[in-house]
């Protein structure tokens, strides 16, 4: 289970242009930054056997959110926990427990998908023995037993996706982190991952607690059993897509999206005590 309480992320940027060296800009790069509000306030409860969407715009702040989840950004405000595990206090212990698919899907294209996986196995602690076994089983999970003894370079999107997908779930996290991962994929990669998603929620895959971010409205009605809505580094909205449709008014869940995340874009919230 992973819980996020009033998760906040400030960052400070020169207001000076690059390679300008005016007397006017100047005098800007000695004035103080412009404080940039990433994330300003958000929450969520993502349970286990469940799958959470995390939807907004684009520069909503979900990356970011993400990325303080994965103990890579420190936050400036706000508590989160991975199965009772605070990642403020305890980011190693935290990060064991969670598989993060990130957008930028990295693999080392010199490697075979199989030693991409068993690499990433060995980081996490496991023996070599295990982390080529548990390649096994990934391989026939996620339908790509034939791609394990190739090299990643070349792989086609949909490739790269499952190949990466495999490296975060190799040491079996209780908890899998998705950010945006149908970017770039086609409509057969798609169903593959979404049918993957769907079994590893259930008990025999392991009621994994996932956590899928998007800016896909689709992908949230067919795959999400709860949805957080995040606008302007704010979550503005919980609950099923039938739960969000009621209270909009709407038949249409891009509708309902559209009223709930741009309702509030002329005044989010803030973080109390920080700057406007």
């Amino acid at each position: 289970m992973i819980e996020i309480q009033n998760l906040a992320r400030s960052f400070a940027v020169s207001a000076a242009p690059r390679g300008a060296w005016s007397l006017q800009a100047l005098s800007r790069q000695r004035a103080a930054p412009t404080l940039v509000h990433a994330v300003r306030d958000v929450s969520l409860s993502a349970p286990n056997g469940h799958i959470t969407g995390l939807l907004g715009p684009n520069g909503a702040g979900k990356t970011t959110t993400l990325r303080m989840l994965a103990g890579l950004i420190t936050p400036s405000a706000g508590r989160m926990t991975v199965d009772g595990i605070d990642v403020g206090l305890a980011p190693q212990a935290a990060v064991a427990r969670m598989g993060v698919l990130s957008d930028a899907r990295g693999l080392y294209p010199r490697l075979s998908a199989r030693e991409n996986i068993v690499y990433f196995g060995l980081l996490q602690g496991m023996s070599r023995e295990a982390a080529h076994s548990r390649a096994e089983v990934l391989g026939r999970m996620l339908d790509m037993s034939p791609l394990l003894e190739r090299r990643t370079e070349g792989f086609s999107q949909g490739e790269r996706m499952k190949t990466a997908l495999a490296r975060a779930l190799v040491h079996d996290p209780a908890n899998i982190v998705l950010d945006e991962p149908t970017n770039g994929l086609d409509v057969l990669a798609t169903r593959a991952l979404r049918e993957t998603l769907r079994f590893l929620r259930t008990p025999e895959g392991g009621a994994k607690c996932i956590i899928f971010s998007t800016h896909i409205m689709q992908e949230v009605e067919r795959l999400c059993d709860s949805v957080v809505v995040v606008s302007q580094g704010v979550s503005v909205a919980v609950g099923t897509v039938a739960e969000l449709l009621r209270r909009t008014g709407q038949h249409d869940f891009e509708e309902a999206f559209v009223q709930l995340a741009f309702a509030s874009a002329a005044a989010p919230k803030t973080i109390e005590g920080s700057p406007s």
